[in-house]
Formats: structure tokens, C-alpha cells, sequence
């Protein structure tokens, strides 16, 4: 595994595993046999009600704890300072883990603007141990600006909408400028549209790849760590076999290109979650 620097002094493994919908022991499963095919990051959420099944994983598995890098996401609906900080414990008592190593405020919700009150929860709950490392999602640049000029501390994390159709090039050019890490959530675009592209066919039979280990290597390249999901076993093995090749400048370029104004599904500035 290859790993990316954390503005905290922490690192974080540059591709994740992403376990939205992987729910009950289908879940715990799935989850499992990811720690086993080598992945280290753990992508989860209180809303995706399943922290239950990324803890019993990591209990049922032969990893330890020290190689996991496991993440969860606080809910809009707990933006207020005391149900954050409540919220954080309870999402560790689901998982039953002694600490997140990254916890992320899931959306902004600027129109209830209670995300600062979140924030400055997770910040505390980093000084007592809950949690390694705070970050956010789909937050925009104004938005973090808001939160570092309130508190002096820059999320670590942004994790956003990002695919071959949306390459976020904005969010990743302010991310890169004040040193923060940035994810990529839907990184192989739903649907698979993208993987009949000319240019990533093309490149997937030049580098003898798939269209979607072609996408997660220039996910990387340009700085960005992708958590897609994969119940296969299969497909688990192919989307970490990514790091035996390296596209051109040019080449990322050429997927760059692919962007579409209307592909980006959810405006942070707009759209909200409880």
C-alpha cells in the first residue's frame, strides 16, 4: 500500500474501501474479506447504518487494529456541539473501537449553519483521544475557509463527489493549495458510463488494465484518495492492482477533459442531509 501525508502529522493509504449499503452480515462480510485482499482504509458513515458491521469486521478479522484506518461521518441531524460530541461516542460504541481514525462532518447544511458547532466538537473529541484525525465532506472552499478562520484548524480531509465527469478541479486545487487530502466519493461513477470512454479504453489496452483500475490510478495521480466499493472478491483485488503503472501527464489530462458541468449530482451549497 502506498500512503498520503496528513496535514496532522498522520498518513492515510491512497486508495479506500467504501462500504455504503454494506449493511448486517452481507456487510460484515464483504467488510472482511477487504481486510483480508489488503485494503487499510474503511470508509463509513452514522448514516449509512452500518458502523455495527465495519466493528465486527475488524473484530473477526486477523488484521490489527494499528493497520486500519477506519473513518465515519457525522450526520447533519447532530450538527449542535453537544449532540456532536455525544454522536462521535456512540459512533465508536457502534463500531466498538476506542477511536475513529478519521471522523468527517458529512455535509455542510450551510442553510441550518450549525457546522461550525460540529466542527469545533470534533476537535475536542481529537483532544481526548476519540478521534486521530477531523476532516470534512462535500464542503466547499468557503466553507472550510469559514472553519479555519473561526478556529485555526484545517480539516485534514475533504472527501467530495469526484469521477471522470467531475474531476472537482476547483475543491482539488484549493485542497492541494492548504495541504489537505482529498477523497473521492463515487470515484468510478455510478453506472459505469464513463468506462466506454475512448480515451480510458485506449488507455485500459495500452497499460493491459480494466477501465475502472485506468480511473483509480488517475484518481491518485492527481493527488486524490477513491473509496469505491466492491462486494467481489474479484473486484476487490482488481481496483487495489493499481499501482504497478502510471499515466503520462497528458494522459491524466485526457480524462480531465472528460468533465461535465451536469454530471455533478448534489451542489453542497443547495443540497442537505440529515
Amino acid at each position: 500500500m502506498e500512503y498520503f501525508n496528513l496535514n496532522d502529522g498522520n498518513r492515510i493509504p491512497k486508495i479506500g474501501f467504501g462500504t455504503y449499503k454494506l449493511n448486517g452480515s452481507r456487510g460484515v462480510f464483504a467488510i472482511q474479506a477487504a481486510l483480508k485482499n489488503g485494503y487499510q482504509l474503511l470508509d463509513s458513515a452514522v448514516n449509512y447504518e452500518n458502523e455495527g458491521a465495519v466493528g465486527r469486521a475488524i473484530n473477526n478479522s486477523n488484521v490489527s487494529r494499528d493497520n486500519i484506518f477506519v473513518t465515519s461521518k457525522l450526520p447533519g441531524r447532530h450538527h449542535k456541539y453537544q449532540e456532536a460530541l455525544e454522536q462521535i461516542q456512540e459512533s465508536l460504541y457502534s463500531a466498538g473501537l476506542d477511536y475513529y481514525d478519521l471522523y468527517l462532518i458529512h455535509w455542510p447544511n450551510p442553510k441550518q449553519n450549525h457546522y461550525l458547532e460540529a466542527w469545533q466538537a470534533m476537535i475536542d473529541a481529537q483532544r481526548l483521544g476519540l478521534i486521530r484525525s477531523v476532516g470534512v465532506s462535500n464542503f466547499e472552499p468557503k466553507h472550510i475557509d469559514y472553519l479555519y478562520r473561526e478556529t485555526g484548524v484545517m480539516p485534514a480531509v475533504n472527501q467530495i463527489e469526484l469521477h471522470p465527469y467531475w474531476s472537482s478541479k476547483k475543491i482539488r486545487d484549493y485542497d492541494d493549495q492548504h495541504n489537505i487530502i482529498t477523497e473521492a466519493w463515487s470515484p468510478l461513477q455510478r453506472g459505469g458510463e464513463a468506462f466506454e470512454e475512448k480515451e480510458i479504453i485506449d488507455l485500459a489496452q495500452k497499460y493491459h488494465k480494466t477501465p475502472a483500475q485506468i480511473i483509480l490510478r488517475w484518481e491518485t495521480q492527481i493527488n486524490v484518495v477513491p473509496i469505491p466499493k466492491a462486494s467481489s472478491y474479484e473486484h476487490q483485488l482488481s481496483n487495489l492492482n493499481i499501482f504497478d503503472f502510471k499515466l503520462t501527464p497528458k494522459e491524466i489530462q485526457s480524462i480531465i477533459d472528460l468533465d461535465k458541468i451536469s454530471a455533478r449530482r448534489f451542489d453542497p451549497n443547495e443540497h442537505e442531509e440529515f
